[in-house]
């Protein structure tokens, strides 16, 4: 399997167009490692077929590339992998520094809703699948932190995507079976409800 890059660089109008389709970041989000249209799919609760559709489009605009096959009874499914685990939207991109933001935050927006919707779904999965004999091990971490700046946010979600990286590489290299988990990370401004003071 061939190593991806942490974070590329976009400068590619085409690409960013991609990039920033909220759909299309979700799929790129479950290609970190190499992964079927409809193996992605029922990951993130869409159709193979829709899946399908927009990795082409990833594909075209050279975000995705093909990793390989694997035979599935009778059929032989196409395996496809991000090019990089993160995306950083360049400024020489032609879009103002405020359209660029805006676009920025509209996807990850987007991107935290389909998120926690994903959570809630496993988490009404896994309690509907229990019994009162099973215990189904979990953990949350919540905590509010002060980034003064942008630069600080992302050098903040930079420093903690390196550390959970270096976390699950020691993990999955410990054993190549076993119950496998979902991590996941949002960062976003708390809002005036949660007493957020502007």
């Amino acid at each position: 399997m061939e190593d991806i890059k942490t974070t590329h660089r976009v400068e590619d109008p085409e690409q960013a167009a991609a990039l920033l389709h909220p759909l299309r970041g979700d799929i790129l989000y479950h290609l970190r490692e190499p992964a079927s249209a409809s193996q992605v799919a029922r990951e993130i609760g869409e159709t193979p077929q829709r899946v399908n559709y927009h990795l082409k489009a990833l594909e075209k605009a050279n975000l995705v590339r093909r990793a390989g096959t694997r035979q599935v009874k009778n059929l032989v499914e196409v395996l496809y992998q991000a090019i990089a685990r993160s995306f950083l939207l360049a400024d020489t991109l032609g879009f103002s520094p405020g359209t660029v933001q805006k676009l920025k935050d509209q996807s990850a927006l987007a991107h935290l809703i389909q998120t926690a919707d994903r959570i809630r779904a496993d988490a009404v999965d896994l309690m509907e699948r229990s019994d009162e004999a099973e215990t189904l091990p979990s953990a949350t971490l919540e905590t509010n932190i002060i980034l003064a700046s942008e630069s600080e946010r992302e050098a903040f979600v930079e420093d903690y995507v390196r550390l959970v990286e270096e976390l699950a590489s020691r993990y999955q290299a410990c054993t190549s079976h076993g119950r496998p988990y979902q991590l996941m990370l949002a960062v976003y401004p708390r809002t005036a409800k949660e007493g957020f003071d502007e």
